[in-house]
């Protein structure tokens, strides 16, 4: 039978020491598993330690306790070189913030990460230009993110997750700040990733619109799962 995990967390505890040196304990003992090519939601309130998790299961953050195993490898048994070529390989990344960079167009902010990759200049800018469509924003290539709305702005961001081709895609509040409109293109980009592009999403939100289409929801609660 095919292994349909994508991504599996062990035991990952996480704690910070706040200003007055007293531990906070955000992730306790968390253990779950991501199935490929489907949409997967972490729901919960404020502060329950959604973010956290999803930057441990991206690489971002490393664990206290415990591993994240992407095909039974331990990711944070690689040095930092290996995860950070491990990170630009595998995953894209979309935050509620875009992060694009202001002084560069549309098309440059998606085409700048293959760069990075030693992608050639013209392949780069090719993928750009078949992402920008696919998000619906062709039309804005050449302007700069002061020149977009801030719903086109984060499907510039979604473009850019998707420049090197990964199979996951991590996305913090995506639809955070955005209106209904452009929330409901988010959302319908987000499902032809899924099924047309077969790709694996994992995805923190408090919009309830993505829950309702997710495949799996796990719910957070004082740094546990539900």
């Amino acid at each position: 039978m095919e292994n349909t995990t994508e991504i599996k967390a062990v035991n990952i505890s996480k704690s910070y020491q706040n200003d007055k040196k007293v531990k906070l304990e955000v992730l306790k003992s968390i253990s779950l598993e991501i199935e490929k090519s489907k949409i997967t939601v972490i729901v919960g309130a404020s502060g329950a330690g959604k973010s956290t998790l999803l930057h441990i299961l991206a690489g971002l953050d490393t664990p206290d306790e415990g591993a994240v195993f992407y095909n039974n490898k331990n990711i944070f048994e690689f040095n930092e070189n290996e995860l950070s070529i491990f990170r630009n390989k595998n995953i894209g990344l979309v935050f509620q913030f875009h992060h694009l960079l202001p002084e560069f167009t549309a098309e440059e902010n998606v085409f700048i990460p293959q760069l990075i990759k030693d992608t050639s200049l013209d392949k780069a800018k090719e993928r750009a230009s078949e992402l920008l469509e696919l998000v619906g924003l062709s039309n804005r290539a050449t302007h700069k993110p002061s020149e977009l709305s801030g719903g086109e702005q984060q499907r510039v961001a979604v473009a850019r997750a998707l420049a090197n081709d990964p199979q996951i895609i991590f996305a913090d509040e995506p639809t955070g700040n955005l209106d209904t409109v452009n929330s409901e293109a988010i959302h319908k980009i987000i499902l032809e990733l899924r099924d047309k592009y077969k790709k694996t999403l994992v995805i923190v939100t408090h919009n309830r619109g993505l829950v309702n289409f997710a495949d799996n929801v796990f719910e957070m609660k004082d740094g546990k799962l539900l």
